[in-house]
């Protein structure tokens, strides 16, 4: 996979935004899927931007949801359908037509999840998917210890990451519900382009396990090492652990220019 190292966040968030630009001018109606949390947002905030400058048009484009609550209804401030509808359809005027989702309040759970993987799959595909990770690991919603192959599907949330989630509500953890929808990573897999953004030295361990680790379940992220046009771009301090950072760097400086990311 190639690796980015930036100065900081919103370096990265502008380096991504553009590698989106450039799948719009060149495919309108491409489907990007995006993701959630405190970390993409510098990559909205960029691509907006670029919007309201007229450098890239986003009214044909599509957009795919990699995850949500199951049981909270999607009108709730804190549903990743009302997130995303604020912090990128809104903003990049993208109508909720063009908008594809998991149905967390679903009575049939396992009949909405592999209704949102015919769903893709008929939507053409994910061209461009953005992740993030977790502290351990996880991609998606895809705890440590998921299956590689995996498609989307319920999940329990590990204590951790409900923790981490709970700034989202008030603080409060037992406002964050047990369980998600996620894509699979196999799901995941499926996009033509992965571009994970991690920031933070809290991410370095999960960074350097994804990068320079071993191919294993453990560490879910560590399944983009299978995907052939995987992009990582982390800020020097989620690279802090890369032993490999220096040669990152080098590849970059001497990339051709008209090859993006």
């Amino acid at each position: 996979m190639e690796v980015v190292i930036v100065p900081d966040a919103a370096a990265g968030g502008e380096l991504i935004a553009e590698a989106m630009a450039r799948l719009l001018r060149r495919k309108p109606d491409a489907l990007l899927g995006v993701a959630t949390g405190s970390t993409p947002l510098p990559v909205y905030r960029a691509l907006t931007a670029k919007v309201r400058a007229g450098e890239v048009d986003t009214s044909r484009a599509r957009i795919a949801q990699l995850d949500e609550y199951v049981g909270l209804p999607a009108e709730h401030p804190e549903s990743y359908r009302s997130v995303l509808r604020r912090e990128v359809l809104e903003p990049l005027g993208i109508g909720m037509e063009a908008f594809l989702g998991p149905d967390g309040t679903a009575e049939d759970v396992q009949a909405a999840c592999e209704a949102y993987d015919t769903g893709l799959a008929r939507a053409g595909g994910v061209d461009l998917q953005l992740l993030g990770i977790g502290t351990d690991g996880h991609i998606g919603f895809n705890e440590p210890c998921s299956s590689l192959a995996s498609r989307t599907r319920i999940k329990t949330l590990t204590e951790q990451t409900r923790a981490d989630n709970a700034r989202f509500f008030d603080g409060d953890v037992d406002q964050v519900p047990h369980h998600v929808i996620t894509q699979g990573i196999g799901t995941i897999l499926e996009a033509r382009h992965l571009v994970l953004l991690a920031t933070g030295e809290g991410k370095a361990d999960a960074v350097a396990a994804t990068v320079e680790g071993p191919l294993a379940a453990v560490c879910p992220a560590s399944a983009l090492q299978l995907h052939p046009h995987a992009t990582v771009v982390v800020d020097e301090a989620a690279g802090s652990q890369l032993k490999h950072a220096d040669y990152f760097r080098y590849t970059l400086v001497n990339k051709p220019e008209w090859q993006g990311i």
